[in-house]
């Protein structure tokens, strides 16, 4: 079956799904992001195929979430290494942690967040950086950007608000 792309379009979450909306792409950053960047930790953390993983991170280094590096020149061996973009994304894995403990875990959670303090779980949510305020409040709505198309700006024109129709 033929992957659709979601290159051309002009919402930001389907191109960001074009670079990492794979499965094992999103599991992949996890694991680079706790510390495990060479290629047989990946393959053994995740139980995923040489070549599943090699597509995969060739992916990830051409989307520039993840950069390639040797760590041995005989054999040459690679790492890779999350990007600053690799780790911006790590608020995504955040939420998608949360989201699968609120609604898919009905045994109990598995992993959490905790503050290295105090021990006390963290409860991710997104805020406005600017207010404190949570990004779900009805305050906030869905709006077409500067450059949106006139179909996007159309699609958008009536109120969008976040927390109106299951986006809080």
């Amino acid at each position: 079956m033929q992957k659709t792309s979601y290159e051309g379009m002009q919402c930001p979450i389907a191109r960001s799904l074009e670079r990492v909306g794979e499965w094992w792409s999103m599991l992949i950053l996890r694991e680079t992001l706790f510390g495990f960047t060479r290629f047989y930790e990946l393959e053994e953390n995740l139980g995923i195929a040489p070549n599943m993983l090699s597509r995969r991170l060739n992916a990830l280094v051409e989307a520039g979430m993840l950069e390639k590096c040797a760590y041995t020149t005989r054999p040459i061996r690679y790492e890779y290494k999350p990007t600053d973009r690799a780790r911006d994304f790590a608020d995504v894995l955040l939420a998608l942690l949360s989201f699968g403990n609120r609604h898919f875990a009905p045994e109990g959670k598995s992993v959490t967040v905790i503050h290295d303090e105090t021990g006390i779980e963290a409860v991710p949510v997104m805020v406005d950086a600017r207010t404190g305020i949570p990004l779900a409040s009805p305050a906030y709505r869905w709006v077409a950007g500067p450059l949106a198309s006139q179909s996007t700006r159309e699609r958008y024109a009536t109120d969008r608000r976040l927390g109106s129709s299951g986006l809080a």
